[in-house]
């Protein structure tokens, strides 16, 4: 369903061309809108600074939030998107390196939907994002969005 967006946010070239690329060979299509920091993560999803001629009610079905970011760490994003009623409902699945408690409990505290730590391995990564884009593009019935 290539109407859905994916907003990717995701500051490291490597993990943002990793992430595109296994999305594309799980014949995900749908556009992906990447961000690069937590700032502009927020300007797009609030229709700020470039992103102001952005129709807000394209939102997307699903944010790839990663939590080391530039500027607005990941954390702070969620928190600020679950503190605004246009946004408190968007699905966020946080995709990180890290493996810290902490972050794990941070994440689900401030309202993620689901904590998904990036594999080093590709073949890992390509069954990861498969199932991600199975169960969030697919499977999942987002809030205002069910047909019928």
């Amino acid at each position: 369903m290539p109407d859905k967006i994916i907003l990717l946010v995701e500051d490291n070239p490597d993990d943002e061309a990793l992430t595109l690329r296994a999305l594309k060979k799980n014949n995900i299509l749908n556009e992906v809108v990447v961000t690069r920091d937590g700032e502009e993560a927020l300007d797009y999803l609030f229709c700020r600074g470039r992103y102001a001629d952005r129709d807000p009610a394209d939102l997307p079905q699903v944010i790839l939030l990663d939590l080391q970011l530039p500027k607005i760490n990941g954390l702070e994003v969620l928190k600020r998107l679950r503190s605004d009623e246009r946004t408190r409902l968007l699905p966020v699945v946080i995709l990180t390196t890290s493996n810290e408690q902490r972050d794990i409990v941070s994440s689900y505290e401030s309202g993620a939907n689901s904590y998904i730590r990036k594999p080093v391995d590709f073949n890992q990564f390509m069954e990861a994002v498969r199932q991600l884009g199975l169960y969030w593009l697919v499977l999942n019935e987002a809030p205002g969005r069910a047909g019928g």
